[in-house]
């Protein structure tokens, strides 16, 4: 059996080279800090969501957002919709867990915002319909996920995919992705003097 160690470490690799590689993905990541920075500049909020490690992925970008990625400078508003557990039992229990982002969507977000759904099947029926509630109010939508060739259809605007079908791997390039994303906003507010 090959050591787990270099073999992992070199799949991660694979995967970061392809995106390097791919320039329409990359000018869809630019799109997508594009989208946030407008948002901001209007006086919009971002809200992030996903399931199992997405949700985790979703908090953690979240935090990179309101605190710093590099440098100090003024929190930019960004909310996990994955941290109320009470509203999120409620969902699930009173309607079904599919709605435990719309439902959210449908309260916070509107047309001044971009909400960001993560599934690395691109199929998580709470993620999508969290999208297509984002979608008919209005707000920028972007799906990130994986290179599994599952359609999203209507849910968003946007879709960046990572070219593999490794949730592990997905998950590490959505958080460079991710991190990518919120140096781009990060650098382009200071440029500005502030938000």
């Amino acid at each position: 059996m090959k050591d787990p160690i270099p073999r992992e470490i070199h799949e991660h690799i694979a995967v970061m080279e392809a995106i390097a590689a791919d320039r329409d993905l990359q000018a869809g990541v630019r799109q997508v800090a594009d989208l946030i920075l407008a948002a901001f500049r209007k006086g919009g909020r971002l809200y992030l969501f996903g399931c199992g490690g997405s949700a985790a992925d979703a908090q953690h970008i979240a935090a990179e957002f309101v605190n710093k990625m590099h440098r100090t400078r003024a929190a930019l508003p960004a909310v996990a919709l994955t941290t109320d557990s009470s509203v999120l039992t409620a969902i699930g229990n009173d309607d079904s867990f599919d709605h435990a982002f719309s439902r959210q969507v449908e309260a916070f977000a509107g047309k001044s915002d971009v909400v960001i759904g993560i599934s690395t099947s691109g199929t998580s029926p709470s993620v999508l319909n969290g999208l297509r509630a984002g979608r008919e109010l209005g707000a920028g939508t972007v799906l990130l996920t994986g290179g599994r060739g599952d359609e999203p259809g209507d849910a968003a605007g946007l879709v960046i995919r990572v070219p593999s079908t490794s949730t592990p791997r997905i998950q590490e390039a959505h958080i460079a992705i991710a991190h990518i994303i919120c140096t781009i906003v990060e650098e382009e507010v200071l440029h500005a003097g502030g938000r």
